[in-house]
């Protein structure tokens, strides 16, 4: 885990921008609040709503990402008033946040922006319940966070948009479907029903902080497309929260609230969350739960039982998302990891397609935008096979497989980075073999991903002619098709699918 988070590559130093501009505009924002005159509890809100504007607007292009960050406040506010009025009914406050937690696990089939807006709705509901919040405050609170949008879209937008010198990137669609075929769709309802279970079972436990069950839950399904995916994201949630829980013991509660080194330590789990969340999630939660201590903490509330009753409740959230997508609607890991592969390979084909056609002579071809998304895809291969190749999986043989594959897709993509490389070079010449590879690259991708296709060798990487001085297209090209061949085995192999039943 360490690796993970200190060894990570991070081509461009994005993750270093991302952390260090989140520190920023969320700090001008909870500033601009406190200048405002606006209380602790209007100044917390605020300043989730900017950690959520920065963190989850992810749209491919800034246009977009600047779209969706005003419309957050049309979700929020009624979310807002919504939580605030019910607080005092709690059967109609638990019905409603339910609702709004499916809704917003639903919203995610409309790409990036739904998934921004169902995670801001929800969380909007949770911090309601965090603070207490009731209806008179609600113009102090609509406030804040107006302010701290408009204060973290300044940094953003203004200060710091470093995405404008990028080429877009968004994240991958949905996978696709129909109706209960749909992924979005069973997760809504494995996401209510798991929600559920946590609702009740952690009003057991408490009757005022029974909505981290209810968190854990949701930020568990977050990002996840299968039951293994689900259930590893669960134990590394409760694996960072004991880390963190544990940590809190030992920083947060000796402060006493003390505002200037707890603000202090707060920017410093804030840079933890963004930095850490795209290589390692138990790191992320490891800094979510030691900034929420320290967030009780100014507002006067942490104890040691406290922590205790935080890791209680996440064991209980993780636990109603197991047996929801062990029992309701399951989505295998196996269908959701094939579907992910057949993408990046038609994806690592579009790469060479692309790089070729720059290479002939073509003024429109620009592999760099289909070299971004293969970037993409590959993260959700690597998500969806992380059952597989976590260290406390049981099953060596898939393993094996798993890590086999994750290998050789890598592989592609480090040759065709290197096909757009030369492809980007002005004065790079077009050979007329490139043509021919280009055919057998497609010809190797359709046989990986047609059900019934032949053994790539058998017609691509085999009738590739004798290389006599090639050029280095030709060599990305020929090591693609190795590559590709290489996959064969443990993508079509005779005995069950690596993947299948996981």
């Amino acid at each position: 885990m360490l690796k993970e988070m200190f060894v990570a590559p991070d081509p461009g130093r994005l993750r270093l921008r991302s952390a260090t501009r989140a520190v920023l505009g969320i700090g001008l924002a909870v500033a601009v609040c406190g200048l405002a005159g606006h209380s602790l509890v209007a100044a917390v809100t605020g300043g989730l709503a900017a950690l959520l504007a920065l963190f989850t607007v992810t749209d491919a292009t800034v246009r977009g990402q600047a779209v969706t960050t005003a419309l957050l406040p049309a979700v929020g506010f009624p979310v807002l008033a919504l939580a605030t009025v019910l607080h005092d009914h709690p059967t109609a406050r638990d019905a409603a946040f339910l609702a709004v937690l499916g809704l917003g696990v639903y919203a995610r089939r409309w790409g990036p922006r739904g998934h921004a807006l169902g995670v801001f709705a929800f969380m909007t509901f949770f911090a309601t319940q965090f603070l207490h919040a009731v209806p008179g405050q609600l113009p102090e609170l609509f406030a804040a966070v107006l302010l701290s949008l408009l204060s973290a879209s300044a940094v953003r937008f203004g200060l710091w948009c470093y995405e404008r010198r990028l080429p877009p990137a968004g994240a991958p669609a949905p996978l696709g479907g129909t109706g209960w075929a749909r992924t979005t769709t069973r997760q809504a309802v494995q996401a209510t029903v798991g929600g559920g279970f946590a609702l009740l079972a952690g009003q057991l436990l408490s009757d005022q902080r029974w909505y981290w069950a209810v968190g854990a839950t949701w930020w568990i399904f977050v990002n996840t497309a299968s039951r293994g995916e689900t259930l590893v994201r669960g134990f590394r949630r409760v694996l960072g929260t004991v880390l963190g829980i544990g940590a809190g013991w030992l920083v947060a509660i000796p402060l006493h609230g003390a505002p200037v080194p707890s603000a202090a330590l707060i920017a410093a789990c804030v840079f933890g969350i963004f930095y850490t969340a795209a290589v390692s999630y138990t790191w992320m939660m490891f800094a979510v739960t030691v900034m929420a201590g320290l967030l009780y903490g100014l507002l006067g509330v942490l104890d040691s039982g406290l922590l205790a009753l935080r890791l209680a409740e996440t064991g209980v959230g993780a636990a109603g998302a197991a047996l929801a997508v062990l029992l309701v609607l399951p989505v295998t890991t196996h269908a959701t990891t094939d579907a992910w592969i057949q993408r990046a390979l038609r994806c690592v084909h579009a790469c060479a397609a692309e790089s070729a056609a720059r290479l002939a002579g073509s003024a429109t071809a620009d592999p760099a935008p289909r070299i971004a998304e293969l970037e993409l895809l590959l993260g959700r291969v690597r998500l969806s096979l992380a059952p597989l190749v976590h260290p406390l999986s049981p099953l060596w043989s898939r393993k094996d497989k798993a890590r086999r594959v994750l290998a050789l897709l890598d592989d592609c993509a480090r040759e065709v980075r290197g096909l757009a490389s030369i492809a980007a070079d002005p004065e790079a010449s077009h050979d007329d073999r490139l043509a021919a590879a280009c055919w057998r690259v497609e010809s190797a991708v359709e046989a990986l991903t047609t059900p019934g296709a032949g053994h790539p060798a058998q017609g691509t990487a085999a009738a590739a002619p004798p290389l006599s001085a090639p050029g280095p297209a030709l060599l990305h090209l020929h090591g693609l098709e190795a590559a590709l061949a290489e996959l064969a085995a443990p993508l079509r192999s005779t005995r069950r699918s690596p993947m299948a039943g996981a």
